[in-house]
């Protein structure tokens, strides 16, 4: 059993390469690497169902993770306990295909044209605090450029790094989320927009509440953990999604 699970993380992380942590495949630009895609989530598969799908010890989550794989549509953006949340508001109301709407225009909105790209997504969990940070990079006008009139670039490249702070609760087969805060901080080697924006921190639980929709409501997600040892975790979200992450080496 031990030699399967190698090596079916090890097909895992091949086929998460090979599409860039599943972003490759987007359904909104085509069909092209759907197999690729379908194969991948069979691996995952597979994986889940050699685990008992309980969180036999938290300790194991312990410490930081890097997203290598997702299944979902759109963005590996949804990784982030904000998205999750999003789309369970919208499953909340009975209206999940709206989630999905929201997030294939907000992926059109921010990513065309070369206006974003993500790189680092990763989460550090701290069980003792009963926190989860989930943190993704983010590069602006990387790919500005007009093609064939000349190789200039029209804008700079800056970012940085988003970071979402939730609430943790460890259930025994769950991670159960509660959105405090957004902020951000720099990325070695990329500009920024000046130092005071890595000062801002955005109360969303407290703001999510006073938003007429919400109801009062908080900004809260519950992902299902389905396989974890000492170097691989799987979580899949509401709508079935995985999301795989690996130890940073």
């Amino acid at each position: 059993m031990g030699d399967d699970v190698t090596r079916l993380k090890a097909q895992i992380l091949h086929y998460g390469a090979t599409l860039d942590r599943g972003q490759g495949y987007n359904p909104t630009s085509g069909d092209q690497y759907k197999g690729k895609m379908d194969a991948a989530i069979a691996k995952v598969d597979e994986l889940v169902a050699r685990s008992t799908g309980a969180v036999a010890d938290p300790a194991k989550l312990e410490g930081r993770w890097e997203l290598v794989f997702s299944s979902v549509p759109h963005g590996i953006f949804r990784s982030s306990p904000f998205f999750l949340a999003i789309e369970e508001a919208y499953r909340r109301v009975g209206t999940p295909e709206k989630a999905s709407l929201f997030f294939k225009l907000h992926e059109l909105q921010t990513c065309s044209w070369g206006a974003s790209k993500i790189g680092r997504v990763s989460q550090t969990v701290d069980v003792a605090n009963k926190m989860l940070y989930s943190e993704f990079d983010t590069q602006l006008f990387s790919l500005t450029v007009i093609p064939v009139l000349g190789w200039f670039k029209l804008l700079p490249t800056f970012g940085g790094c988003v970071v979402t702070a939730s609430k943790l609760d460890v259930q025994d087969a769950s991670l159960e989320l509660e959105v405090d805060y957004t902020t951000a901080k720099p990325v070695e080697g990329l500009s920024g927009l000046g130092e005071w924006i890595w000062k801002v921190k955005v109360p969303v639980g407290a703001v999510w509440k006073l938003l007429p929709w919400n109801k009062g409501n908080a900004p809260t997600a519950s992902v299902a953990c389905k396989y974890l040892d000492d170097d691989f975790r799987v979580v899949q979200d509401a709508g079935g999604e995985y999301f795989c992450y690996a130890r940073p080496v």
